[in-house]
């Protein structure tokens, strides 16, 4: 009889580094977490009962080591190295080296991975078990010549795809017999830089395509059994962005036969453990279906799976490393109900989802009946740049789909991240749209999407609210609210305005203008409030023109950017420089990152004055270089040093009037100082 593991690793971080920790520690196996520099305080190091540190933030240096987490499964006497996914969870060497080291490794066999992760030796394992391919090219060694040669036969419109690696990266779809050559070209240059390898397959462009996965399990004895289909077909640039479990597409026939194909896939290549097959399926023949690739990992949509079978994945993977068989037949598999997942990133959809970042104010998220939360984030933490922008997957489960729909709509709109931009309103106006609450979806649909509804205006009562705040707490930038602001932070009654340094509206002579930005707009607000009330849980309540709204305020440090959590959806709003300097003195004129990036020059010295508009860092951010300038004449005080990654918003930079006092350090410039 096998015997459960004592002790495993999970060499990776985040929240499906927490997920596997959960398994873990109800089957009662003690946990090893593996950290970067820049985890060293993260959920997953402090929920887990060790943690080793691997090195700096630098994932070449942390997290794709193999040496480093070897070592550390050898110093903490891991038996099993868990790898979720992303970093080494598919690296055939990383699987060899756990195999020469005595350590079972959570996946396949290293000849399994090399297989499946090069795209055409894995069609040519499947189609000599029979599954379905799109018709197109396998042979690895055929020049551009003979790819042109080929395209006839295959018919237009054609999809260029690399041999190697994924994430859409040197994917070309040629409608035009005439633009493959030069597509080809542009393709292989992509591909060798991107993945050194710049081998070239073409397929027939299959129209209206739909993403279908199927989960399977197999263990070393020999069985093999699939546990249904997700659809994933919600992407962008090739990314998945909401998954749901299972397909509104397939009947139950179709259902059958692709989770066949699946297993066959599997048993191509001695498959051992839980991965998942990959399908394409044209939504006007979706009783066809062809092989794409298949993941050998575990997969960052599995919890669909999970809440419509009621199987914990991470648990078969552990039970079928450690020799068991499978305890359950094809027979034993049932879906009930519809599953659905949103990835919630750092990133900013006004503005091309270009990765955003910050320092948590808070994390909020609804828990209930039919909602689960994987993430990893916690309130102070900060999110930079150094690794896969996704914070949080909400799930939801329903008896159909429509209800899953509506649930994960309230869902998202009870959640908030303050302090990071993130796509969580995008992921709302997404669900809305008409061909998803219809199911009819295809793998362009967010791409196609027009820049009205990627923008994200606040409304008046949002501007409401940003103005009302500063006014509450006294219009001083030097006022943090921490979290959402309580009664007792604002007035000894449950009224800010009663607050003897603030005003009221009954005073139809005095309006307050308060100096607000969002986005690239500016404005000042005229503040029109009747009443602002915060209850006992930190909810604001304001009221104009006799409707009441409610909304969670927050504000970072300096209270120069202020977070509006409404029905409306969340805000961003910012104060200007120059309405947020105090008397000298007191603090002195903010210089922020303009997105996640790193401070690759210092262009003046601590203590020295400058002049206005004279050049203090240069911060490389997104491949492009940026001048930060002062804002106004004074004396430099630095955050930074060069090399150090920041977030979007941080402070790098204050200029400080020479008339007045320099501002002893605080506790964030000194751990700022010392993490760079």
């Amino acid at each position: 009889m096998s015997r459960m593991f004592r002790t495993v690793l999970i060499a990776n971080r985040g929240e499906i580094a927490l997920r596997v920790i959960r398994t873990c520690r109800r089957l009662g196996i003690r946990t090893v977490a593996v950290h970067s520099d820049a985890d060293a305080g993260a959920a997953h190091v402090n929920l887990a009962d060790t943690a080793v540190r691997l090195g700096p933030a630098a994932a070449a240096e942390s997290y794709l080591s193999i040496e480093r987490v070897i070592a550390a499964a050898r110093a903490t006497g891991a038996e099993a190295i868990h790898p979720g996914y992303g970093f080494l969870s598919e690296n055939a060497e990383f699987a060899a080296a756990c195999e020469a080291a005595g350590i079972v490794f959570l996946g396949p066999g290293a000849d399994a991975i090399r297989t499946m992760g090069d795209k055409i030796t894995a069609k040519q394992a499947v189609s000599a078990r029979g599954v379905p391919l799109v018709p197109g090219t396998t042979d690895a060694a055929m020049t551009n010549d003979d790819l042109i040669a080929a395209a006839d036969g295959i018919g237009f419109p054609v999809l260029i795809k690399p041999s190697a690696g994924g994430g859409g990266k040197g994917m070309h779809a040629v409608h035009d017999p005439a633009a493959l050559p030069a597509a080809l070209e542009a393709a292989r240059r992509e591909a060798a830089g991107s993945f050194g390898d710049d081998t070239l397959f073409l397929e027939r462009l299959v129209a209206t395509p739909r993403h279908i996965e199927v989960q399977i399990v197999a263990d070393s004895h020999g069985n093999v059994i699939h546990l249904g289909e997700r659809e994933c077909s919600l992407q962008r640039r090739h990314q998945k962005v909401i998954e749901e479990a299972p397909s509104a597409l397939l009947d139950e026939a179709t259902r059958a036969r692709i989770g066949e194909a699946a297993c066959e896939t599997a048993r191509s290549v001695g498959y051992r453990g839980a991965g998942t097959v990959e399908f394409i399926v044209g939504a006007e023949h979706p009783d066809e279906f062809f092989f794409m690739e298949m993941n050998t990992r575990l997969q960052v949509e599995h919890p669909v799976t999970e809440e419509v079978t009621g199987i914990d994945l991470v648990e078969l993977q552990l039970r079928i490393g450690a020799g068991e068989e499978l305890p359950l037949t094809q027979d034993d598999i049932t879906l009930t109900g519809h599953a659905i997942e949103a990835r919630i990133y750092a990133e900013d959809p006004s503005r091309g989802f270009l990765p955003t970042g910050g320092r948590a104010l808070d994390v909020v998220f609804p828990d209930g009946e039919g909602i689960r939360l994987d993430a990893g984030l916690a309130p102070g933490q900060t999110i930079a740049s150094d690794y896969d922008p996704m914070i949080a997957k909400l799930i939801v489960r329903a008896d159909d789909r429509a209800t899953a729909i509506a649930r994960l709509d309230a869902a998202l709109a009870a959640s908030a991240v303050p302090g990071i931009v993130t796509n969580i309103d995008f992921l709302r106006t997404l669900l809305s749209l008409d061909a998803v609450v219809a199911g009819a979806l295809d793998t362009s649909l967010i791409d196609a999407m027009d820049a009205d509804l990627l923008a994200h205006a606040p409304t008046e009562i949002d501007r409401q609210f940003a103005a009302a705040s500063v006014i509450a707490t006294g219009g001083r930038a030097g006022t943090e609210i921490t979290g959402p602001v309580r009664t007792t932070d604002l007035a000894p009654t449950a009224s800010a305005w009663t607050r003897a340094n603030t005003w009221r509206t009954s005073r139809p002579d005095f309006r307050p203008l308060v100096a607000l930005a969002a986005g690239t707009e500016s404005a000042d607000v005229e503040v029109r409030a009747d009443d602002v009330r915060v209850d006992e849980t930190g909810r604001w309540h304001l009221s104009v023109d006799g409707i009441r709204h409610t909304a969670r305020v927050f504000s970072d440090a300096g209270a120069r950017s202020i977070w509006i959590c409404g029905e409306r959806g969340i805000h961003v709003f910012t104060r200007p420089i120059a309405d947020t300097a105090l008397h000298p003195g007191e603090s002195g004129s903010q210089v922020l990152a303009p997105m996640p990036g790193a401070v690759v020059r210092v262009l003046a010295a601590p203590g020295a004055h400058v002049e206005q508009g004279d050049p203090l860092l240069i911060v490389e951010a997104m491949k492009m270089e940026h001048v930060l300038t002062a804002p106004a004449s004074g004396t430099v005080g630095l955050a930074v040093t060069e090399g150090a990654q920041v977030a979007v918003d941080e402070v790098l930079a204050t200029v400080v009037d020479d008339t007045g006092e320099q501002p002893a350090a605080t506790e964030t410039e000194t751990t700022m100082e010392a993490r760079a």
